[in-house]
């Protein structure tokens, strides 16, 4: 998606306008679809008075939703959308520290392509971790990745289970589960482990960040300035839904 704004050494900046003050952020050029849509629709007017709708203290906060222009108190938010997706710019150079900018999405199991909400985005605060808590993350992070083989691998022979099991040939699909289960151990036994990076560890242990995330969601810019503002607008109170109970609008709009 072209939108007139793909020099290549051109740094775009943009502001995000609060009751809490302004947060300043730069878009990354190795992620061009997406920062040339957010421009775009910042161009276009269409990040004024929506609200930051989801807000998780420790985590992110989320705004983007068409939906929650002058939205009705407590109603919940952030089913909204322009009704396309952008495709995902996932880059291993970008990770999940304090003040990333990235795109909000659909979950794994009806998104598997990892594709990005054309508005919503989020700006995340995470915590600082222990070095030990990185340990876990990484092990985890391993478990998950076979996890997912596994799935991937096990939609592949669906239709060969489901004839085994109509002609009632139990053992047989046993035995079928068995080796795909030994076939995707032995590739992930191939894969380097995940390690985060000395950079990455000395940044999650100061600044903070959600590291669990990584890999996962397109990061396209990061916070310059106003760290100061995402944390105030994070310790909102908020409802069941995690929708602040005083709403807090922004405005975005690009800077020369």
């Amino acid at each position: 998606m072209s939108c007139g704004f793909s020099g290549k050494n051109k740094e775009r900046k943009l502001q995000i306008e609060t009751e809490f003050g302004t947060i300043k952020v730069k878009l990354y050029n190795e992620t061009p679809l997406h920062r040339d849509n957010f421009i775009k629709l910042t161009s276009e007017g269409f990040y004024s008075d929506l609200l930051f709708h989801r807000v998780i203290k420790g985590f992110m906060i989320q705004g983007g939703d068409p939906d929650s222009k002058n939205a009705e108190p407590g109603n919940r938010l952030g089913g909204g959308d322009l009704g396309y997706t952008i495709p995902a710019e996932i880059n291993p150079k970008f990770f999940h520290k304090k003040g990333i900018l990235a795109a909000a999405r659909k979950g794994d199991q009806v998104n598997p392509e990892k594709r990005s909400s054309a508005c919503q985005f989020y700006i995340l605060q995470g915590k600082v971790f222990r070095n030990s808590e990185l340990d876990s993350i990484e092990l985890n992070m391993d478990a998950v990745r076979k996890d997912n083989l596994l799935r991937a691998k096990m939609q592949t022979i669906q239709p060969e289970m489901n004839k085994l099991a109509s002609e009632g040939k139990q053992d047989e699909m046993r035995a079928r589960f068995n080796a795909m289960k030994d076939e995707v151990l032995a590739e992930a036994a191939k894969l380097p482990p995940v390690k985060f990076s000395e950079e990455q560890r000395k940044i999650y242990t100061t600044l903070g960040g959600y590291p669990s995330l990584d890999n996962n969601y397109t990061i396209f810019g990061e916070v310059t300035d106003g760290l100061e503002v995402l944390d105030q607008i994070a310790q909102q109170p908020t409802d069941q839904f995690d929708r602040p109970q005083k709403d807090i609008k922004f405005k975005i709009t690009i800077l020369k």
